[in-house]
């Protein structure tokens, strides 16, 4: 069968990748120094203004939030996967190093408090997305250092430290040569870290090196193996072997917050901290649900709200007792990569507390949920790679599977920030499949709990390596070609759903038929970015409870379709079978 699969249109790309792996086979650290003129050719969607003398702010910004702030002191980045690997490469000391974390991006990582950052990787994917990251925020970097050194700007800067008032910055701004609204975005991304950082940069250029630890796909499936038993030993005396499971990959807030009604119990309690916790950004949101009641649900403010809350003592005391009343089991990430997992036994769960609009039938029969043995594991959604190195682990323990249920942010190319995208054809760019198969959604799923977004469906997704690793020609090649979603996370779930059901490796380069899984196969991605507008991307824009919405609209239609399937199979009184036994040997039905 012929197929149109989208392919990259920019052989700079493929030629940066290339580059930055060749290096990294090297025993030592690297200077990325020497991948800078192939970042810069790349022409990369995210950074825009590469080329310009004066600091794209969008890509700094975008960076600052995926880098810890002590990346301003750093010289050398490390990345291995197990505190084992380190050790061996003479790294005897990382787990005892400072714990460091990136507003927005969930990596685990350590500092050793001199000019050392550990990186632990869960998957290649973690490699595409840290080096361009690092190279672009190092030539960012070095677009300040000259800039820094005018005497104008240096009594600008003192004065800025000494009142950050509006007068202040846009003072500042205009001696960099930057909008005010740049430099008071920065400060945002910054903090109390804005006036260090900058004179850090003016004292000299930034010369990063990296070094790769044992980066073989055998370190990546132990480091999910080590993953994995933590999980298992946190959730006992819950077995997952032998029970129905319906696995879900999507955040670690949203399905707890509406199974468990703690926000909804303390609601009031909720609001007067809103009041009275001089946020203005949090009192702003507040203040607009109220404005517009009929187009808002308050429920979605209260789940958005919670996560300030929690800084209260004894919040997350009660919130944790509530949830181990009704099933909810975590199992924070301890070593390794950061993925936390949740166990949720449905037998426990109370419909008289859940959110009202996850009751999907009569009192009745959502009371039969306690005659369930079925469970729901939900992960906080790994990047990239990983998905594959997880679905694939899981899969060997959990035999009875009723359906993956994958739901995340991803880039639009025809849609606005915050819509619902489902999409029932995937090309991967890792496996070069096409991936095609009944997404077990569809926008009616959706539709009921949205006022502020639209959903799209029946669209087409591409996985791709890498944030960075898109350029306007790339994105073209996809619009014309009839993708409209970037993500970089179904791919790998699909490819490890193909080893599911057929007896072999997934294939490279083919079309793929998924229909025969005899489980549900469920995607629901909401917009996050809009590549195609230069520079509108999570550094240029924030979802802020914009995205409280989609989140929360996607996590409903996923529980009340587990709920639906689970009380089907319990009013048939059928046994949940494994799913070899549901397969021939040629893995058909």
């Amino acid at each position: 069968m012929d197929r149109t699969v989208p392919k990259t249109g920019s052989e700079e790309i493929e030629l940066y990748i290339r580059t930055y792996y060749s290096l990294l086979r090297s025993s030592h650290a690297v200077q990325l120094d020497a991948l800078v003129e192939a970042h810069i050719a790349m022409n990369s969607s995210l950074h825009v203004n590469t080329r310009q003398p004066t600091p794209d702010v969008s890509a700094l910004f975008y960076c600052i939030m995926r880098l810890p702030h002590c990346i301003a002191d750093v010289d050398l980045v490390v990345m291995g996967q197990t505190d084992r690997v380190f050790h061996e490469y003479g790294y005897t000391g990382v787990a005892e190093w400072e714990r460091v974390t990136a507003p927005a991006r969930r990596r685990r990582m350590a500092y050793d408090g001199k000019r050392t950052l550990a990186a632990y990787i869960a998957s290649r994917s973690d490699i595409d997305d840290l080096i361009p990251v690092l190279v672009a925020y190092q030539i960012e970097w070095n677009k300040f250092y000259p800039l820094l050194q005018s005497v104008t700007v240096q009594a600008s800067l003192a004065a800025y430290s000494a009142d950050s008032s509006m007068g202040r910055t846009a003072d500042l701004a205009r001696a960099l040569g930057l909008p005010p609204d740049d430099l008071s975005r920065l400060h945002e991304a910054w903090g109390q870290d804005m006036i260090p950082t900058l004179q850090k940069m003016a004292r000299g250029p930034k010369h990063l090196s990296v070094r790769l630890l044992a980066g073989t796909y055998i370190n990546y499936q132990r480091a999910t193996s080590d993953w994995w038993y933590t999980v298992r030993q946190q959730i006992q005396p819950v077995e997952l072997e032998d029970r129905p499971v319906y696995f879900v990959s999507s955040n670690v807030h949203a399905i707890p917050n509406l199974l468990s009604g703690f926000a909804l119990r303390e609601d009031d309690n909720i609001l007067e901290f809103v009041e009275r916790a001089g946020d203005p950004s949090l009192k702003a949101e507040y203040d607009y649900v109220r404005v517009r009641e009929e187009l808002n649900n308050k429920n979605n403010f209260l789940y958005y709200a919670l996560r300030r809350y929690a800084i209260v003592p004894g919040v997350d005391e009660r919130r944790l007792e509530l949830e181990a009343q009704v099933g909810i089991t975590r199992a924070p990430s301890l070593h390794g990569f950061d993925i936390e997992a949740q166990v949720i036994e449905l037998n426990k769960l109370d419909p008289a507390l859940m959110d009202p609009r996850l009751i999907c039938c009569s009192p009745e029969e959502m009371a039969r949920l306690r005659e369930s043995d079925a469970l729901i594991v939900n992960i906080d959604y790994p990047l990239g790679m990983a998905a594959y190195h997880v679905m694939a682990k899981i899969s060997q323990y959990v035999t009875r599977l009723g359906g993956i249920y994958v739901i995340g942010k991803a880039a639009t190319l025809n849609a606005r920030i915050g819509d619902v995208l489902i999409a029932n054809v995937v090309y991967d760019e890792h496996s070069q499949n096409s991936y095609m198969y009944g997404n077990c959604f569809n926008a009616s799923d959706i539709i009921p709990y949205l006022t502020l977004n639209s959903v799209l469906d029946n669209q087409k997704v591409v996985t791709v390596r890498g944030t960075f690793l898109q350029n306007a020609r790339y994105m073209d090649v996809f619009y014309r070609e009839g993708y409209s979603i970037v993500e970089m996370e179904a791919g790998p779930y699909l490819s490890a759903v193909y080893e599911m059901v057929r007896a072999q490796r997934h294939p490279v380069d083919e079309i793929v038929n998924l229909y025969i899984a005899p489980f549900d196969i469920g995607f629901l991605h909401y917009a996050s970015d809009t590549p195609m507008s230069k520079g509108r991307n999570l550094g240029a824009g924030r979802l802020s409870y914009a995205g409280a919405e989609p989140t929360y609209a996607t996590a409903i239609a996923t529980l009340r379709r587990i709920f639906n399937k689970e009380l089907t199979r319990l009013r048939e009184n059928r046994p949940a079978k494994p799913v070899e036994m549901l397969l021939g040997e040629d893995g058909e039905r």
